[in-house]
C-alpha cells in the first residue's frame, strides 16, 4: 500500500472522532443517545470501518460507551469534565512555559514578538479566524521553546479531547489573549520560569470558564424538561 494511502487510512478514524466529539460537545447529541454508524459515515464521507475505529477511540477517551448488541451510546459530559481537561492542560502547559523560560533563544523571542504583532493587527482588522490561528501559534512556539517533545505530545493528547473550534472561541476572547500573551512574553524574555508558569496556568484555566459559559449558552447541560420550557 502506498505511504500516502496508509496515512490517509490512519487519518479517517481521527476525522470521525473529531466530528463526533463536536456533535457531543455542541449538544447535537446528548448523554444516552445512540450513535448510528451509517449516519456518521454518510456525514463524514467515509465507510463504516473508520467510523467504528473512531468510536472505539472515543470510548477510550470516555466520550462514548459501548452497549453489547446495541452499539455506541453517548456518555455523560459534565462541567467538571471540562474543568478537569483544562486543569490537566494547565499543569502541562505551565511546566512547558517554565522550561521555555529557561531555554528560549533571542530568535524565538523575536518570533513570538512577530506573532503578537500580527495578532494585534488581526484584532484591528476584526479577523476572528486569524486571531484564533495566531493564538494557537503563540502557544505552539512556547511549547517548542521548552524543548520537551514528549511532554508536548502529552499536552497534545489532552488538547485533542476538545474540537479545535472551541479552542478558537477561547483564543478569540480578546479580553484574555490581548492582555495575557504580552505578559507571558515578558516573563519569557526575562527568563522568569515561575512567572511564566503562573501566567500560563491562569490563562488556560480562565479558558475553562469561558468554554463552560459558551456551552451553557448552547444549552448543552439543559435537561429535557428545561429544553422544552416555553
Amino acid at each position: 500500500m502506498p505511504l500516502n494511502d496508509r496515512s490517509r487510512r490512519q487519518q479517517l478514524p481521527e476525522e470521525v472522532a473529531s466530528h463526533v466529539r463536536e456533535m457531543i460537545i455542541s449538544g447535537e447529541v446528548r448523554a444516552g443517545d445512540f450513535l448510528r454508524i451509517e449516519r456518521i459515515a454518510e456525514a463524514v464521507g467515509v465507510s463504516t470501518t473508520p467510523v467504528r475505529e473512531g468510536l472505539l477511540a472515543l470510548r477510550s477517551e470516555g466520550f462514548v460507551e459501548m452497549v453489547p448488541r446495541r452499539g455506541f451510546v453517548v456518555a455523560p459530559f459534565t462541567k467538571q469534565d471540562v474543568q478537569d481537561l483544562f486543569w490537566a492542560q494547565a499543569q502541562l502547559a505551565g511546566e512547558l512555559a517554565t522550561r521555555a523560560a529557561k531555554n528560549i533563544t533571542p530568535q524565538q523571542i523575536a518570533e513570538l514578538e512577530a506573532i503578537l504583532e500580527a495578532h494585534q493587527d488581526a484584532i484591528t482588522q476584526g479577523d476572528t479566524e486569524r486571531i484564533a490561528s495566531l493564538g494557537h501559534a503563540f502557544h505552539r512556539k512556547i511549547n517548542l521553546a521548552a524543548d520537551s517533545p514528549r511532554l508536548a505530545r502529552l499536552l497534545g493528547s489532552i488538547v485533542a479531547n476538545l474540537p479545535n473550534r472551541f479552542y478558537a472561541t477561547i483564543e478569540g476572547h480578546l479580553g484574555t489573549t490581548q492582555k495575557e500573551h504580552p505578559l507571558l512574553l515578558e516573563a519569557l524574555r526575562k527568563h522568569s520560569g515561575k512567572k511564566a508558569k503562573t501566567l500560563m496556568e491562569s490563562h488556560i484555566l480562565d479558558g475553562a470558564d469561558h468554554l463552560i459559559e459558551e456551552l451553557d449558552q448552547r444549552g448543552l447541560w439543559e435537561t429535557d424538561s428545561e429544553a422544552n420550557v416555553g
